[in-house]
């Protein structure tokens, strides 16, 4: 079994996420910047099997799709072009920004950890990864 592999995509840079082999655990595992994105996943899959890729949908509180999701979509055609035998999910990304900087000061870091953006964006997709693996449990 391979791992699945979340990305909260952002324009300058993008946080990764992964699970273990059984699929049950989310980690942190880098943040990359997105011109870079899709050259380390191709390099990620020549170590590792992934079975799929999870990437944060944003959705505004009105549940109208966010600014950003151009930019996404962008990305996920190239990522299809080049990695086409990996599917593509989408998964619900609201707050993961806000819950990222809560776990941090409930995790006790200093405040100059908190203001890392990239350990925001990594925390992020450990997020979106950890709340779609759940979602499938239902």
């Amino acid at each position: 079994m391979g791992r699945i592999l979340a990305i909260d995509y952002g324009r300058k840079r993008s946080g990764l996420a992964v699970t273990d082999t059984l699929q049950l655990i989310a980690n942190g595992l880098t943040t990359v910047p997105s011109g870079e994105l899709i050259s380390y996943l191709s390099n990620y899959i020549s170590r590792e099997p992934v079975d799929l890729f999870v990437i944060g949908f944003p959705k505004q509180m009105n549940n109208e799709v966010s600014e950003n999701m151009k930019y996404i979509e962008a990305f996920v055609t190239h990522l299809k072009r080049t990695i086409p035998d990996i599917p593509v999910t989408y998964y619900d990304e609201r707050f993961t920004s806000v819950l990222a900087r809560r776990a941090l000061i409930e995790g006790g870091a200093k405040k100059k950890t908190r203001r890392q953006k990239a350990l925001i964006d990594e925390i992020s997709a450990v997020i979106i990864l950890q709340s779609y693996l759940e979602s499938r449990k239902i």
